[in-house]
């Protein structure tokens, strides 16, 4: 597995162990609700692990005492491997969806995330601010971006994993943001992280 995992990020074994544990509950949810229409294994680890972990590398440090929110977290992905990644971070599944949601606690509960919670309400019922929102694989993508900005505290990042044709779109519907120039992810499947940043005017507080 961290061979697989190695074009992304490089994870310890205490790491590796808690990403076969969640692998195991993946797979055994998924025979009863639809949390991916990816099955096999090692597909599994680099599309969702290793693609949520290269989220990790460039925006989390291991020590990082940050606030995130995962907006739309369906199966967990990025949420649950940034806080693997990063045990003193706090993150925020939000969810909406209950047999998801039940997922997650179950996930948190079999990993012992003592730095994870979900919120299982629409994202606008969800009143935090935080310092990196992150989505991927969003339904209703170009909807959700102006919510997603609203859970961005002052000099917040977000962090979009998108195909790279979305990534003008994105840009363009929230151009307040400070837009870094896209990274391609590895794999070959034409996925890019894309981070905007909010920046404070002056004379705002």
């Amino acid at each position: 597995m961290a061979r697989l995992l190695q074009p992304y990020a490089t994870v310890n074994k205490q790491q590796l162990e808690s990403i076969s544990k969640y692998i195991n509950i993946l797979l055994k949810w998924n025979a009863r609700i639809n949390l991916t229409a990816v099955r096999e294994p090692a597909e599994i680890v680099t599309r969702h692990f290793g693609e949520s972990l290269f989220v990790a590398r460039h925006l989390l440090q291991p020590d990082s005492r940050s606030m995130v929110a995962d907006l739309g977290s369906g199966a967990g992905f990025p949420g649950v491997p940034l806080a693997i990644w990063a045990p003193q971070t706090k993150v925020t599944l939000i969810e909406s969806n209950g047999k998801k949601a039940a997922f997650l606690n179950e996930v948190i509960h079999q990993l012992e995330l003592s730095n994870v919670t979900v919120f299982s309400r629409r994202a606008e019922d969800y009143l935090e601010k935080s310092e990196l929102v992150t989505m991927r694989a969003v339904e209703k993508f170009e909807g959700v971006l102006p919510i997603a900005a609203e859970l961005m505290a002052s000099s917040g990042r977000l962090s979009l994993m998108i195909g790279a044709n979305q990534v003008e779109m994105a840009k363009a519907d929230l151009s307040s943001l400070v837009w870094s120039s896209p990274v391609a992810v590895p794999g070959g499947h034409s996925r890019v992280l894309l981070v905007g940043t909010k920046v404070v005017q002056v004379g705002q507080t």
